[in-house]
C-alpha cells in the first residue's frame, strides 16, 4: 500500500515592495537612501519620528542637513561618505540635528550599495537616536569616577583591590595613611606582605581568600604590618569580586586601623577587672547584681561576710531570701524593686537575715541598671550593716536622756541644799552655846558643803560627756588662784589635821585662762591629798617658774599610787583604793577634771608616787602669759569696800529658800522682802523699789525670766541689780539668763561670800546703779 503524497508548498521570495513597506514603517531607526553625492532619496517612518522631516521637506536635499553647524564646517558629513565608499561601511556616533533644531545623539552606520558592476549606486544610512543611553553612560561614568574619588580619598579606610591570586592592584590615600606605602611601592605586591610572619606562617593570607572565595565575604581582626614595621590593629574585610558570568575576577579588601579602639578596650577591660577585683575585696558592703526580676546573679566578699552565704550557695536566689518573712508578708522586697525600676533608686533601712537566722539592721541602696536604650536590664544593691550604729544610736539616746536627768537631778537637789547652807551659816553667826549643837551644826556644814561640791562634779562630768565643757580666757594671776584655793580647801584639811605649808613665789604669774576653772583644778588637787592622806599629814603646795611655764606642786606624804595607776587616776570614775578606810568617798571624777581644765588651758598634770604608802605628788603645769612684763590681768582687786543697806527683793517658790535667805540677809543688816511667785514679786517691786532683785528661775506660772523683763519693762527694777539664783547651771542657762537682762548668774546654793560681793558690786555703783556686772 503506498504512502499518501503531500503536495510542496512553493517557495516564493518577498518582492521589493514588500521589503519597501517594511522599511518604511520601521519607527525606531530612521532608514534613508542617499544618492553618490549623499543627496537623500528615500525617507522611512522612523526618519521622520527622529529628525522631525516628513519625506516631502527632505528628499533632495543633502544628508548634512541633519548635521551641526561645527560638523559641517569640519567636513564630517563628506568624510563620513568617503570613508564608506572607500571602505564599505562607516559607523560612529555623534551630535545632529532634528528639523526643530534641537540636537540628538545618533549612532550612524553608512553603508556603500554597489550596482550589479560593482560601481557605485549609492549609500544606505542607518541613524538611532542614542541620546538616552549616552545620557545614561554619561551618568554611569560620571558615577564611577565619584566613587573612584571618593575611594581614592578615603583615610579612615585602606580600600584597594586584588587579583585572584591576591595581588594589590589598585591603593586608595587611606591605604597610605594606614599602611604607609605609596601606590607605587605595593601595587604588583603580595597583600601577605602586610601580615606578622606568625601569621604569614600559620597560612592566614591563604584561610582568608579561600573564605572570601568560599563565602563570598571574610572578616578578622588581627595584627597588621605597616612599612616601617610598627604594628596594628586592623578589622579586615575580604569581598569576592565576580563578572556577570559568575568567574571569580579579584577581591575587594577593606581595612581598618582599630588600634586606638583596641587600647580602650583594654584599658576598659582592666578598668573592669579592677573594678571586679575591688568590688570583691570589699567587705563593709554586700555588694551583688541582680537581673531584671530580682535574682542574685553576682556576689562579693562583702556579702558572704555579712549575709553568711557562699556564692554559690546564693546565686540564682531571690533578694527577698534576706528578708524576714514579716518583711516578706508585706512585699517590701518587691515594692524596693519597683520602685527602683520606676526612679532609678531606692534606699531602705531594716532588718535583714543571715544564713544563720540572726538578724542585723541594713542600710541598703537598689540602683537600677539600663542598656543604652534606656530599658532596665537588673539591678545593683550595696548593703551596710549598721547594727553596731543601731545599738550606738540606741546608746547616744540613752546617754543624752541620761544628761538630761543628771541636770534635772542637780536643779531639784540645789533647792533643798539652798536653805540648809542658809541655815547653817545663820546658825554659826548667831552662835550655838551647846557643843553637842555645835558639833551637829559643824556636821551640816560639812556633808552639805560635801553634797554641793558633788553636784558641781557631777554637772563638771556631764559637760565634759556631752563636749559642752569650757572655759573663758582672760589675764589672771595665779598667786591669787592659789591663795584661793588654800582658803576653798582649809576646813577640809584643818579637819584631817594636816600640815599644810605653802610656798608661792612674790614675783608675778600671770596666765591666760578660767580663774574659776583653775581656781578648781587646785581645790581638787588639794582636797584628793587632804583625802587620800591619813589624819596628821603633810600636805605642801609650791609653785615656780620653768622657762615658759608655771609649775604647780601638790605633794603629801599619804596613801601614794601604784605604778601601773599612775596614768589610770586620770580617768574619769577611776578611785584608786575606793574602800580604803581612810579615804573620805567622791565620784572619783575630780582628777579627770583636773586634767581637763589643764589640757583646756594648753597646759598638762601628771601624777608621780614611789608606790603604796610612799605619799604622791602632782604637777600642774601652764603656759605663761607672753606679756609677762606687763600687768595683764591680775586685775587688781580694790580692798573691800564698805556694804550700805540696801533694799533687796527675794523672789523663790521655795519657801524654805526664800526665808532663810530673807534671815541671812537680814544678819547682814539689809532691809528684804519676799515673793514666792512672779506675780506678788511684779506688783512688790512697784512700791518696795528694790536695789537687788535675787530671783528664781524655775518658777511656776510665771519663770524668773519673764518676771525679769516685766521688772525691766516697767522700771521696777535696775538691770544691773538682777541676780539670777538657781538650780540650773549650764552654760546655756548662763547664757539665757544674760539675754533676759540678768547682771549676775549663781547657782544654788548661794554662798555668804557671794552675797557678800553682789552686795559690795551694788553698793559701790549707788542706788540702782545702772552698771552691769558680768554674769558668774
Amino acid at each position: 500500500m503506498s504512502e499518501p503524497t503531500v503536495p510542496k508548498r512553493s517557495r516564493q521570495l518577498p518582492g521589493a515592495e514588500v521589503y519597501r513597506t517594511l522599511v518604511d514603517n520601521i519607527r525606531d531607526y530612521a532608514i534613508l537612501m542617499l544618492d553618490p553625492e549623499g543627496h537623500v532619496v528615500s525617507w522611512n517612518e522612523g526618519a521622520k519620528m527622529i529628525t522631525g522631516y516628513t519625506a516631502d521637506e527632505i528628499i533632495g536635499s543633502h544628508f548634512s542637513s541633519f548635521h551641526p553647524a561645527d560638523s559641517v564646517e569640519r567636513d564630517l558629513p563628506q568624510r563620513e561618505l568617503s570613508e564608506a565608499a572607500a571602505n564599505g561601511r562607516f559607523e560612529g556616533e555623534g551630535w545632529r540635528r532634528r528639523r526643530d533644531g534641537s540636537a540628538f545623539w545618533a549612532n550612524v552606520v553608512i553603508t556603500r550599495v554597489p550596482d550589479g558592476q560593482g560601481r557605485l549606486l549609492g549609500f544606505s544610512a542607518i541613524l538611532r537616536d542614542s541620546t538616552a543611553r549616552r545620557e545614561q553612560n554619561l551618568l554611569l561614568k560620571q558615577s564611577e569616577e565619584r566613587f573612584r574619588l571618593l575611594v581614592s580619598g578615603v583615610r579612615d579606610y585602606a580600600i584597594f583591590m586584588l587579583n585572584p591570586q591576591g595581588i594589590v592592584e589598585t591603593w586608595n590615600a587611606g591605604a597610605a595613611y594606614i599602611k604607609g606605602y605609596a601606590a607605587d611601592e605595593i601595587i604588583g605586591s603580595h597583600f601577605s606582605r602586610f601580615y606578622p610572619p606568625e601569621a604569614i606562617n600559620r597560612g592566614l593570607p591563604e584561610t582568608e581568600l579561600r573564605g572570601a572565595m568560599m563565602q563570598g565575604r571574610y572578616e578578622d581582626e588581627g595584627w597588621r604590618i605597616r612599612k616601617d614595621g610598627s604594628r596594628f590593629w586592623a578589622n579586615v574585610i575580604i569581598t569576592a569580586v565576580r563578572n556577570s558570568s559568575g568567574h571569580l575576577i579579584g577581591f575587594s579588601k577593606i581595612t581598618r586601623d582599630l588600634t586606638e579602639r583596641r587600647r580602650h578596650e583594654d584599658d576598659l577591660r582592666k578598668s573592669e577587672e579592677r573594678f571586679r577585683l575591688l568590688v570583691e575585696g570589699v567587705t563593709e558592703y554586700a555588694i551583688m547584681m541582680l537581673d531584671a526580676d530580682g535574682f542574685v546573679t553576682s556576689w562579693n566578699g562583702g556579702a558572704e561576710r555579712i549575709e553568711g552565704y557562699r556564692s554559690q550557695e546564693i546565686l540564682g536566689q531571690h533578694v527577698s531570701h534576706f528578708y524576714p518573712s514579716e518583711a516578706v508578708l508585706a512585699n517590701l522586697p518587691w515594692q524596693h524593686l519597683r520602685i527602683a525600676r520606676e526612679q532609678g533608686r531606692a534606699t531602705d533601712e531594716g532588718w535583714r537575715l543571715r544564713k544563720d537566722g540572726t538578724q542585723f539592721w541594713a542600710s541598703t541602696v537598689f540602683t537600677a541598671l539600663r542598656d543604652t536604650d534606656g530599658r532596665p536590664y537588673g539591678f545593683a544593691t550595696v548593703t551596710q550593716d549598721l547594727t553596731q550604729r543601731r545599738h550606738a544610736e540606741a546608746l547616744a539616746d540613752t546617754a543624752q536622756r541620761m544628761h538630761e536627768f543628771i541636770a534635772m537631778l542637780a536643779h531639784e537637789l540645789r533647792n533643798p541644799l539652798a536653805p540648809i547652807r542658809n541655815a547653817v551659816v545663820l546658825m554659826e553667826r548667831k552662835g550655838l552655846r551647846d557643843p553637842t549643837l555645835e558639833s551637829m551644826r559643824q556636821t551640816i556644814d560639812r556633808q552639805s558643803m560635801l553634797m554641793t561640791r558633788l553636784l558641781d562634779d557631777l554637772l563638771d562630768v556631764n559637760r565634759i560627756a556631752r563636749g559642752q565643757f569650757s572655759i573663758a580666757r582672760e589675764p589672771v594671776e595665779m598667786r591669787e588662784i592659789l591663795t584661793r584655793a588654800v582658803e576653798t580647801s582649809r576646813p577640809l584639811i584643818d579637819s584631817r589635821r594636816h600640815r599644810l605649808t605653802v610656798s608661792i613665789p612674790d614675783q608675778p604669774l600671770r596666765v591666760l585662762g578660767d580663774a574659776l576653772r583653775l581656781t578648781q583644778a587646785v581645790v581638787n588637787l588639794l582636797n584628793n591629798a587632804a583625802k587620800y592622806t591619813p589624819e596628821g599629814g603633810s600636805i605642801k603646795l609650791s609653785a615656780s617658774v620653768r622657762g615658759a611655764e608655771i609649775e604647780v606642786r601638790v605633794l603629801d606624804n599619804g596613801a601614794g599610787i601604784e605604778h601601773d595607776m599612775l596614768e589610770k587616776v586620770f580617768d574619769i570614775f577611776v578611785q584608786v583604793n575606793p574602800s580604803a578606810g581612810n579615804a573620805l568617798g567622791g565620784l572619783g571624777v575630780g582628777l579627770a577634771l583636773v586634767r581637763r581644765v589643764v589640757e583646756l588651758h594648753g597646759g598638762n598634770v601628771q601624777a608621780r608616787s614611789e608606790g603604796k604608802m610612799h605619799g604622791s605628788e602632782f604637777v600642774l603645769r601652764l603656759p605663761l602669759s607672753i606679756e609677762q612684763t606687763q600687768t595683764i590681768g591680775g586685775q587688781e582687786h580694790r580692798a573691800p569696800g564698805s556694804i550700805r543697806t540696801l533694799r533687796v527683793l527675794i523672789v523663790d517658790d521655795n519657801r524654805d529658800a526664800a526665808d532663810s535667805m530673807h534671815l541671812l540677809l537680814t544678819s547682814m543688816d539689809q532691809e528684804v522682802c519676799v515673793a514666792y511667785d512672779g506675780r506678788c514679786a511684779i506688783s512688790a517691786a512697784k512700791t518696795f523699789k528694790p536695789d537687788i532683785v535675787l530671783l528664781d528661775i524655775g518658777m511656776p506660772e510665771m519663770s524668773g525670766y519673764e518676771v525679769a523683763r516685766a521688772l525691766l519693762d516697767d522700771g521696777s527694777a535696775a538691770k544691773s541689780g538682777l541676780v539670777a539664783v538657781t538650780g540650773w547651771g549650764q552654760e546655756a542657762d548662763k547664757e539665757r539668763a544674760k539675754e533676759a537682762g540678768f547682771a549676775y548668774h549663781f547657782v544654788k546654793p548661794i554662798s555668804e561670800e557671794a552675797l557678800r560681793f553682789i552686795l559690795t558690786e551694788i553698793s559701790a555703783a549707788g542706788p540702782r546703779g545702772t552698771s552691769s556686772g558680768t554674769a558668774k
